[in-house]
């Protein structure tokens, strides 16, 4: 190939050679180089960078349907096909939550330990059902187990324990750390699975004065949003990263509930609101009515 064509020795290309052995016009160059973009093309243009500022600030983890939400709550008129096109365009895409199989079977208890909840996962008010459960997370120092405890009503981590090992205690401290955290002064559901550290005596001390409520055996989605927030955790953040050790494993936990989950992640449940915000929300409105009733 000619090497004063391809600018290969430092010199400046000859537009007239390069445009010959492209076989294009002089004025076919002319008119592309001078081209305005359309106002459909700039507004595209404008709409797709928007959805990269929306994509990137969260981790790179919400897909078409919540970049659509915060484009329409922005003044975006725009829908969720559109993109969803856009998005395959640039690439983008969300992290992929991988569909929970069954690997274990769960012991055999007795009547006792009934599922009242019975996947009414959306209840009216705040602290009327929590859901607690334990997760492995692996590191190069082994694994380490935490405790998360949600409030169903906003999707809220209201209290979590990181520990090194599958004691009831730490069950009992994340349960004593939500009670302090939300002030609980009246009975409300907790409804764990039925592993043995909820069906503990210890565990029924802390929980005196609550209705509990279990899932049935072997069957995780009667607990299915408890378990749902621990695969995000581990897709959209853990996976991202080799642990060294438990004190790693705290920062990383540390930095996406309480920096990303709880403050900033929005949900759809919550009417595409942080879990914060969705209860902060709740308790505004509450006052505002008995305002207007006094």
């Amino acid at each position: 190939m000619d090497k004063k064509m391809c600018g290969n020795d430092g010199r400046r290309l000859n537009v007239s050679g390069v445009l010959g052995y492209l076989g294009v016009s002089r004025s076919g160059y002319n008119s592309w180089k001078n081209r305005v973009p359309s106002i459909r093309e700039q507004r595209k243009n404008n709409v797709k960078n928007k959805i990269c500022d929306i994509y990137d600030e969260p981790h790179q983890n919400y897909g078409a349907p919540k970049i659509t939400a915060i484009l329409n709550k922005n003044g975006e008129t725009i829908s969720e096909k559109t993109v969803g096109n856009y998005m395959r365009e640039m690439g983008l895409k969300a992290q992929w939550i991988k569909p929970y199989t069954i690997t274990t079977i769960a012991p055999n208890f007795s009547e006792k330990y009934k599922n009242i909840l019975k996947k009414q996962f959306n209840p009216d008010t705040p602290d009327a059902v929590w859901c607690p459960d334990i997760t492995y997370i692996w590191t190069f120092d082994g694994f380490v187990c935490l405790t998360s405890i949600m409030d169903l009503y906003s999707r809220k981590i209201i209290a979590w324990e990181l520990s090194r090992t599958l004691e009831a205690k730490w069950i009992i401290n994340a349960v004593e750390k939500a009670k302090k955290n939300r002030h609980v002064t009246r009975p409300l559901i907790m409804h764990p699975d039925r592993g043995c550290q909820y069906t503990s005596a210890d565990y029924i001390d802390a929980t005196e004065g609550m209705t509990r409520s279990y899932s049935k055996k072997g069957y995780p989605w009667d607990n299915a949003c408890i378990e749902s927030f621990h695969s995000l955790l581990k897709r959209e953040w853990i996976s991202r990263f080799k642990i060294k050790d438990y004190k790693h494993a705290y920062k990383l936990v540390f930095e996406y509930i309480e920096t990303f989950y709880n403050t900033v992640r929005i949900h759809s449940h919550c009417n595409y609101e942080s879990p914060n915000k969705h209860g902060k929300n709740y308790w505004k409105e509450l006052r505002k009515l008995e305002i207007e009733a006094a």
